[in-house]
């Protein structure tokens, strides 16, 4: 079985076929989704999907670039939710700043608020926080290395960004690193020869669908399906066989997200 850890099936691009893509990747064996939070208001049709589907789990959180919709009330409320199994995805993002000395200040100060919120709300609760992490390799690892005691209940780096400085939170708390198309990309040079030095019982694979879709479909709607390549990938790269690949990364999945059991 495959795990999707990074989802989006709340996204407005799959109301029409949802089931038709569900099924299409249980016929590839993959059996867990894990929808993550970005957009404060999408959280009651990731609730809803959820639980419609046994196999299909969200988290709540907001994105960067949503950060101005940031309620704890609302997570809070949400994250009691039987099927919700992480905060997140948070973080920061630096790549979309304005050129505004002043306004770039700001937005960079409200997002680290709304990230360390959503820390403390995975310390408190104790769920694992998905991290969303994009031009700002330094500033997270500052915060990061200083919460890694706390964060008891785990870390997953969304769509880990081959930072060497990143793969040392492994060594710092319980870390673990996810693995999605970009893998499979031509000039995902850094990311291919880092692999390996990820400890295997850390990686795990998602897709960030519709996003980031991998070869041999650039181009198309990324959807759960194709985490079959980024398994093919990584068996290659390591060295291993396809099924083991699976077995290690649900493995993982299981153990971080205490379900699809």
């Amino acid at each position: 079985m495959i795990i999707d850890t990074h989802c989006h099936l709340d996204s407005k691009c799959y109301d029409v076929d949802l089931p038709k893509i569900l099924n299409d990747a249980a016929d590839l064996g993959v059996g867990g989704f894990v929808i993550p939070g970005a957009d404060i208001n999408d959280l009651p049709k990731a609730a809803t999907i959820s639980k419609s589907y046994k196999n299909i789990f969200f988290a709540v959180g907001v994105h960067p670039y949503d950060m101005d919709g940031f309620d704890e009330v609302i997570l809070r409320k949400f994250a009691e939710d039987k099927k919700c199994v992480a905060i997140g995805e948070c973080g920061l993002d630096y790549f979309r700043l304005p050129k505004d000395e002043n306004e770039k200040f700001r937005q960079k100060q409200e997002q680290r608020r709304v990230f360390l919120a959503q820390l403390d709300l995975s310390v408190e609760l104790k769920k694992p926080v998905i991290l969303h992490i994009r031009d700002a390799n330094e500033d997270c690892f500052n915060i990061l290395k200083q919460y890694a005691p706390k964060l008891n209940a785990g870390a997953v780096l969304h769509c880990y960004n081959a930072s060497p400085l990143l793969l040392e939170l492994g060594k710092l708390g319980n870390f673990y690193f996810g693995i999605g198309g970009v893998l499979t990309f031509k000039n995902a040079k850094g990311l291919v020869e880092i692999l390996p030095k990820i400890p295997p019982d850390r990686i795990l694979i998602e897709t960030d669908a519709p996003y980031l879709t991998p070869e041999p479909n650039r181009g198309k709607r990324n959807e759960p399906a194709f985490t079959v390549f980024v398994a093919k990938k990584i068996a290659e790269i390591l060295n291993l066989e396809f099924d083991e690949v699976c077995e290690i990364t649900s493995n993982n999945a299981k153990r971080l997200f205490g379900c699809f059991t």
